[in-house]
């Protein structure tokens, strides 16, 4: 006679009852307040969240505040026609949109929706990039941008980048990273380059930190190689004569690869591009401020030559 007892609900099978009882409204502000990844992964519950993760009230949210502005900024015409604010959202995470008459991209990490930017060369202050004995600017099919910087001959490498804190995501770990490559022929990037990330007032304002604060105190400065190989030290000092850095032996074993991690090697982007990490901060609330970024290799020690620069790209760090 037991056995014919209807069960007793638990907790968590009544809490969801409740919760299919609520008006789609409520239940598309509470799916609002999560993440579009989280938001994703509720759409398999049922047909009733699928259909509410789905609508423009939910995708609307999950768009910065100020994402009209900015795609108001694109050069090339937009924005094009969508079917829905989802559609939108994953456009703008697969595919960066050319804004600031070319010097930017714009786009979404898309499991968060914050913003992603990466700053053109041309936008970039390059030591004697004006000098075409030094540098000169061409077209790279690979690049997002109409020009990169293509290095020809200098022994003093600087670069230069500078952002606004208030166009990135608030409340948001940031990394910066330069975008490069090598020419068949490049040699001299066998030594450490400094890379650096501070925090400061904008242009003609005042105060110190701007809009956040990096992750240690001051400027985060350190050593990172752009030279992929790793094997640095077993090379004698590059000339033009120095052998190019595509027919460097690769690293062969368990301690160069800890070399490199230690060291900031570049990683490949799966896109032509390699990335090295120039360093993170915390843009906390956006306020009016600049992150400023820079690689250098001033000792002068050895010519350099064949390294192209895309620019430089800011993404919000991941959760690990």
């Amino acid at each position: 006679m037991e056995q014919n007892l209807p069960k007793k609900k638990t907790m968590e099978q009544e809490s969801t009852v409740y919760l299919y009882l609520l008006p789609e409204d409520c239940i598309s502000k509470i799916i609002s307040l999560t993440s579009p990844r989280d938001a994703c992964r509720s759409s398999v519950v049922s047909s009733v969240f699928r259909s509410v993760v789905d609508s423009d009230a939910v995708w609307e949210r999950f768009l910065p505040s100020d994402y009209q502005q900015i795609l108001s900024l694109s050069v090339s015409p937009f924005p094009l026609v969508f079917s829905s604010k989802k559609e939108l959202y994953l456009h703008l995470c697969n595919n960066p949109v050319l804004i600031d008459k070319g010097t930017k991209t714009f786009a979404l990490e898309k499991c968060s929706g914050k913003k992603c930017y990466m700053i053109g060369a041309k936008e970039l202050s390059i030591a004697w990039g004006n000098k075409p004995a030094h540098w000169i600017w061409t077209p790279s099919p690979e690049s997002r941008f109409s020009e990169v910087a293509e290095l020809l001959y200098v022994w003093w490498l600087e670069v230069h980048g500078r952002m606004e804190t208030r166009l990135l995501s608030p409340s948001t770990t940031y990394i910066a990273y330069l975008v490069f490559k090598f020419s068949d022929s490049a040699f001299g990037f066998d030594e450490a380059a400094e890379a650096s990330v501070k925090l400061a007032a904008a242009p003609g304002g005042g105060g110190g930190g701007g809009g956040g604060k990096n992750s240690g105190s001051g400027e985060e400065v350190k050593a990172v190689y752009l030279n992929p190989t790793g094997r640095q030290r077993q090379f004698p000092m590059p000339t033009r004569r120095c052998r190019p850095i595509r027919h460097q032996e690769p690293v062969a074993d368990a301690a160069d690869q800890q070399l490199l991690q230690d060291r900031q090697a570049p990683k490949d982007r799966g896109d032509g591009w390699m990335e090295i990490q120039l360093g993170e901060f915390v843009n906390e609330k956006g306020e009016d401020g600049d992150v400023e970024m820079s690689l250098m290799e001033v000792t002068g020690s050895s010519s350099k030559c064949g390294l192209i620069i895309q620019g430089i790209e800011l993404r919000p760090k991941k959760a690990e």
